[in-house]
């Protein structure tokens, strides 16, 4: 099983991103996927989730500007993050479980947004 974060890069204030996460080995759709960021000298923080029966939930910091969605075609959770401001920097992580089994985590990307 593996998953994979991209997307991420250097954006001015007020940019846009769309971060990805793909899947190997493991069904997104059947998956509850989270997306997770970290700043630096911070810790993780849940920033958007899609659910196997596809309903989402947002952290308040980023409700309006960030909207996930999954693609299970392409077995690829999408983060689409507009409005960037500098404290959006931080490395992005997906996470894919289902309860009782275990985890499973991308290896980052990181989102640099200058002012």
């Amino acid at each position: 099983v593996q998953l994979q974060a991209f997307g991420g890069g250097l954006v001015q204030a007020g940019g846009s991103l769309r971060l990805s996460c793909a899947a190997s080995g493991i069904i997104l759709g059947i998956n509850n996927v989270d997306w997770y960021r970290q700043a630096p000298g911070k810790q993780r923080e849940l920033v958007a989730a899609i659910n196997s029966d596809g309903s989402t939930t947002y952290a308040d910091v980023i409700v309006g500007r960030f909207t996930i969605s999954r693609d299970n075609a392409k077995n690829t959770v999408y983060l689409q993050v507009n409005s960037l401001k500098p404290e959006d920097t931080g490395n992005y992580y997906c996470n894919a479980w289902r309860p009782g089994t275990r985890n499973y985590w991308g290896q980052g990307t990181l989102v640099t947004v200058s002012s």
